[in-house]
């Protein structure tokens, strides 16, 4: 049997490698919705918002992706990953992200956190709650929007 902050960290690679692939502009849609549980919960500046794992959430993946490539975002790295264990079916992992871009030929980086929470249910590992930062006055304040 796999110990689960092993889980925890295999689930986050394919999380990134995901990533990747929709800045590449692959069809990432349907493996990033696995990740996710049926509902799930997002906390940031913009306040509290739940949404469904439904064909909505299925069409507006790819337009992230498109908007993060527009703004000239290159690709997304874990530098590390803190895994806190709730209980024996939840954990809060905070993952900390680099963002590299590009702006008017120069490259950048941007280091930021989300804490995810995660439900291990049936082997199986689903987000079912997130929380953000600003990502918008961190992208204005480096000129990208």
């Amino acid at each position: 049997m796999v110990d689960i902050n092993d889980q925890i960290e295999q689930f986050f690679e394919a999380y990134e490698k995901r990533f990747a692939e929709g800045l590449a502009g692959n069809a990432v849609a349907e493996g990033t919705a696995t990740a996710f549980a049926d509902f799930f919960v997002e906390a940031s500046p913009m306040g509290i918002i739940g949404g469904k794992n439904d064909q909505d959430f299925l069409d507006r993946v790819p337009k992230g992706y498109d908007f993060y490539r527009s703004i000239g975002i290159a690709k997304m790295e874990i530098r590390q990953l803190d895994i806190t264990e709730l209980n024996e079916l939840h954990h809060m992992v905070e993952v900390y992200w680099e963002s590299f871009y590009e702006k008017d030929g120069e490259p950048g980086s941007i280091e930021f956190s989300v804490i995810y929470f995660l439900q291990h249910l049936n082997e199986t590992l689903k987000v079912f709650a997130y929380i953000t930062g600003d990502e918008q006055a961190v992208l204005k304040e480096r000129g990208l929007v």
